[in-house]
């Protein structure tokens, strides 16, 4: 990168001589435009999310000369905004090191403000700029002192920003980089999406290929009856399977639009006071005929006094009928099922725990990805793979986090914590 400060010539030799300082700025623009033009068709080779952005964090810290680069995307179900990875270990760089999905506020951070207003922002000195957020330096162990960052925009749409961090030398950002640095931003955010339609055309896929496994069964029952001659007692088997089949499909149906609505961002939440004892003591009453039937016994552990948070009843009982539903499928017979609620600080904790076959450590970070399956459980318990996916979403969309628990043989814990409601 040529320096800001006028000089008159440079020592690089040219066909015909020494280059000119302009002449040397032109080839090097050039340079630059073609390792762009470069990764750009590499970024379009791959529709691998975590090869795109490693390509893009790499190839801005060598175009702008910088010993760290960042990439935020916006949740496209939320709108918040998330740290996705850094590279350290620069020329200037302090630390550094790697760290997926960190929240970063929208307001109160330089990347928030670039992805909210679409204008570049260039700190020589973040310690100068109030907007600086300094939450992802203390959990990567990373210095910044000067950012620039543009926004990552698609079809006129942000879906995020790209930064680069800490100017080899302590030097200023200057009016190329952030040319260069805009450049290849747009053509991240192309890559970028070009992905995220492959996979939700992959996730379609996929919802066809779990639809088609009862579809089938329906079908092929269905045809069987219309057999003639067919016993009485294989009639109602027959039927029985239909019934079953039909039913699975329908939740299987309920689960893919509720996804769907959740990772569209289309499900407005009511924002209203909430008392989780009342809300744990009606979730046990719905579940307690479906545990009875194996021999299961709920019990639950609630405080006298009512604990209030603030969001949506209707979809903070779905979250919890779908933990304590699993706690009831993949449980033992004779089993337990036990619902515990306290106080925790300015939190809620809600724990749901069973006595069933437990999770292996190898599924735990992966138990809530979609259509995740516990290994070796597809021929315990059918399903789709959505529900721990849904409850996620629908815990993080009110303000909590969930988190799991588990011994193989002995059960799972899962807990839910949420913030509770101001006084009032």
């Amino acid at each position: 990168m040529t320096d800001s400060s006028p000089r008159a010539l440079v020592a690089t030799q040219g066909h015909d001589g020494p280059l000119t300082h302009i002449e040397h700025a032109r080839e090097l623009k050039i340079q630059h435009l073609m390792r762009i033009l470069e990764v750009t068709r590499l970024l379009n080779a791959t529709l691998d999310p975590d090869i795109q952005l490693q390509m893009i964090q790499d190839v801005a810290i060598e175009l702008t000369e910088t010993g760290a680069a960042s990439i935020f995307l916006r949740d496209s179900r939320t709108g918040e905004l998330f740290f996705l990875s850094a590279l350290g270990g620069g020329a200037d760089g302090e630390g550094g090191g790697q760290l997926l999905r960190i929240p970063v506020p929208i307001r109160g951070s330089i990347a928030g403000s670039v992805a909210t207003t679409g204008e570049p922002a260039v700190v020589n000195d973040v310690s100068q700029d109030e907007r600086h957020y300094d939450g992802v330096d203390a959990e990567t162990q990373f210095v910044t002192r000067s950012i620039l960052a543009v926004p990552l925009i698609r079809r006129g749409k942000i879906i995020g920003t790209l930064e680069v961090l800490n100017k080899v030398g302590g030097r200023t950002f200057t009016d190329d980089d952030l040319e260069l640095l805009t450049m290849l931003a747009a053509q991240a955010a192309v890559a970028i999406e070009n992905a995220r339609l492959f996979q939700q055309s992959d996730l379609v896929s996929e919802i066809v290929h779990e639809l088609r496994t009862p579809m089938t069964s329906i079908i092929g029952y269905t045809r069987l009856l219309t057999l003639g001659q067919v016993p009485e007692e294989s009639k109602k088997q027959f039927a029985a399977v239909i019934h079953r089949e039909a039913t699975r499909l329908g939740h299987m149906v309920n689960d893919f639009l509720d996804w769907v609505r959740l990772e569209a961002g289309r499900v407005q939440l009511a924002r209203e006071p909430v008392d989780v004892v009342q809300l744990v003591n009606h979730t046990v009453q719905v579940i307690e005929p479906q545990a009875q039937e194996r021999g299961i016994v709920v019990g639950k552990r609630v405080p006298f006094e009512s604990l209030y948070v603030i969001g949506d009843e209707g979809r903070l009982k779905q979250a919890l009928l779908n933990l304590a539903s699993n706690g009831v499928k993949y449980n033992r017979d004779g089993g337990r099922l036990d619902f515990t609620v306290e106080q925790v600080g300015d939190s809620v904790s809600i724990s749901v725990r069973d006595t069933g076959i437990g999770i292996p450590e190898d599924s735990l970070d992966r138990l809530f990805q979609r259509f995740y399956r516990v290994p070796g459980t597809e021929d315990i318990v059918r399903g789709t793979g959505l529900g721990l996916n849904i409850t996620k979403s629908l815990v993080e969309a009110h303000g909590g986090r969930i988190a799991v628990d588990s011994t193989v043989g002995e059960g799972a814990t899962f807990t839910v914590t949420l913030p509770l409601a101001e006084p009032s």
